[in-house]
């Protein structure tokens, strides 16, 4: 068997996403699956501008709902 070894000796850094990257991918796809109810796959498969905008839609209307429910509860005052 040959051993494969590295010409370098400098890590490779320059290839690849790192992991903060990938776990902020993640995060979106928590986001979308929980709150939005796609599944990983239809989440996974979503072009990124489309997917960001459906963050961005979903958060929103997230925040929206939020205000209508404190609203809700406060008491009318006349």
């Amino acid at each position: 068997m040959l051993r494969q070894s590295w010409r370098f000796r400098s890590q490779r850094s320059f290839f690849g996403l790192d992991s903060s990257y990938a776990e902020h991918i993640y995060e979106q796809f928590f986001f979308l699956k929980y709150y939005g109810a796609w599944s990983f796959t239809e989440a996974y498969n979503l072009p990124i501008g489309l997917r960001k905008w459906f963050i961005k839609r979903l958060s929103k209307q997230l925040e929206q709902e939020a205000e209508a429910a404190k609203k809700a509860s406060k008491p009318n005052r006349r």
